[in-house]
């Protein structure tokens, strides 16, 4: 199905909620809505699935105007935080549930299928108030999925379950996005989650659509500092910048080679991912030395905070790697690898891509 999202907005009371916002999700892909808490994205869900309404604008499902459609009117699944199941059926009967409505054959065979690949198939006997929290979410899952709408909305709903299981069922879904024929919009706080899913990503902050396109390309091009801080864990390294003869200036820090745009402002701030720095000088590196204020190990990466004279800073290291509180550290970071934004925060100069421009 092909959704469009024509000129949206939403105001409760005096409270702009979203504003003016055009957005034409691809069928059969995930599009995933990033952004923080509030931002807009449970909003915008809602307006997709027919439970609220725009102030302004249309709602179109391939070419047809359904903004005042219902929800019970649309073929939409949906899935929030919050699971909900109905208390007295068996696991099993909740997820065929949809395709019992619909007179469908081979019911517990897909049933069975799709909970393997969600890990619930051990529970299909039992009813929800016997599973945890996290079971119980994944059997709202699965019963969005096996009814295979045309449209299907998931509002952040991994975000329950332990980091594990977490990663796991990202892949499966991934999988299970890829090969179905329903148009996905997958709501998120984590840009990794974003990077994973890949498809479309909408980045949004406090109600507004910031950019919109492969996931890929925002993630690498990020438009504006609003964009990069919204798409970066952990946060974007940002320092203040000047412009140079021969490129940029560093607040109390070193000169980079980086070709700017000629009309480029004086005023400039970098940015540098903290998988971009590190603590093994490579050829043409920049050194930026400093003392260690944190070291702290997340999965198989180390986390060193450390200041320096450009400011705070935080290096991703692959691997476990022990710092000691207070020790020197000199963090290195290559040009190449660096943004740039203009005195509007907006980007003017990205990192190259091999193969990727």
């Amino acid at each position: 199905m092909e959704l469009t999202l024509d000129g949206i907005s939403k105001t409760v009371g005096a409270q702009p909620w979203l504003y003016d916002m055009s957005l034409a999700p691809r069928g059969g892909a995930v599009t995933v809505l990033l952004g923080a808490t509030q931002a807009g994205k449970t909003t915008l869900m809602r307006i997709m699935a027919g439970l609220d309404r725009p102030s302004a604008g249309r709602v179109c499902v391939d070419g047809q105007d359904v903004t005042g459609l219902t929800v019970r009117e649309r073929n939409v699944a949906m899935v929030y935080q919050q699971f909900i199941n109905y208390p007295s059926l068996r696991v099993a009967d909740n997820i065929a549930s949809p395709l019992k409505l619909r007179g469908e054959k081979d019911i517990a065979r897909r049933v069975r299928e799709l909970a393997a690949r969600l890990h619930i198939d051990m529970f299909l006997d039992r009813y929800p108030s016997e599973l945890s929290g996290g079971q119980q979410q994944r059997v709202a899952l699965a019963r969005a999925l096996i009814k295979q709408a045309p449209l299907m909305l998931l509002d952040e709903p991994l975000v329950n379950l332990d980091y594990k299981l977490r990663e796991e069922l990202r892949d499966e879904l991934a999988q299970l996005f890829a090969a179905g024929d329903s148009t996905v919009i997958y709501a998120t706080t984590e840009p990794a989650e974003a990077l994973l899913l890949g498809g479309h990503t909408a980045v949004l902050d406090a109600g507004e659509l910031l950019q919109y396109g492969p996931t890929a390309e925002v993630f690498h091009a990020p438009k504006s500092l609003r964009v990069a801080r919204a798409f970066s864990d952990p946060p974007m390294n940002l320092v203040a910048a000047q412009a140079a003869s021969l490129g940029v200036t560093l607040q109390a820090g070193p000169d980079l080679s980086i070709p700017l745009p000629p009309a480029a402002s004086k005023a400039l701030t970098i940015g540098v991912r903290a998988s971009a720095l590190r603590v093994r000088q490579r050829s043409g590196d920049v050194a930026l030395p400093g003392r260690v204020e944190l070291a702290e190990i997340s999965g198989s990466d180390t986390y060193v905070h450390a200041e320096t004279a450009v400011g705070a800073l935080v290096a991703q290291l692959t691997g476990v790697h022990h710092f000691d509180l207070g020790a020197p550290v000199t963090l290195y970071l290559h040009p190449a690898q660096v943004y740039v934004f203009d005195a509007d925060g907006l980007l003017l100069v990205a990192p190259h891509r091999a193969g990727g421009g």
